[in-house]
């Protein structure tokens, strides 16, 4: 990358890369990261956060030992989306608990990283709330324009 990105070089990358998987040039394994590095011409913790970015889209999964490789699972929708459906899917009414941060990591396959990302959008929203030592619960039931 020889110029700045107004937009974050992080997120320039994540785009060429799901670009890459969508036209098919990226089919299962992705190039290393020191390849990444080498590629685009930033450091590791700017393809880190790419790759972070599209893994909590839901695009990319890491596979330890491996590196990261396109997701195969059915639902291609952001990780947010699909837990903010958790309310609605568990049958979640206003003062519910939430699943925890471990179940929804088993749930959706990923990093307790990308959950948590999700969950304090989801608080950000007024959607949970959390009782220290007690865990989240359901504050506010989506709407339905709030999702696609």
């Amino acid at each position: 990358m020889s110029e700045a990105s107004p937009r974050g070089t992080y997120l320039v990358i994540s785009e060429a890369l799901r670009k890459g998987i969508e036209e098919g040039e990226i089919v299962d394994d992705l190039p290393s990261e020191a390849d990444l590095v080498r590629t685009h011409g930033v450091g590791r913790n700017t393809i880190r956060r790419a790759l972070k970015t599209l893994e909590a889209a839901g695009v990319l999964e890491s596979a330890p030992g491996v590196g990261w490789r396109v997701s195969r699972g059915g639902d291609r929708r952001p990780l947010v989306e699909r837990m903010i459906a958790v309310i609605e899917e568990d049958s979640l009414v206003v003062g519910d608990a939430y699943p925890s941060e471990a179940k929804l990591c088993e749930r959706f396959g990923v990093s307790r990283t990308a959950v948590r990302r999700g969950l304090a959008q989801m608080e950000g929203t007024g959607l949970l709330a959390t009782v220290h030592g007690k865990g989240r619960t359901v504050r506010a039931l989506p709407t339905s324009s709030g999702r696609p």
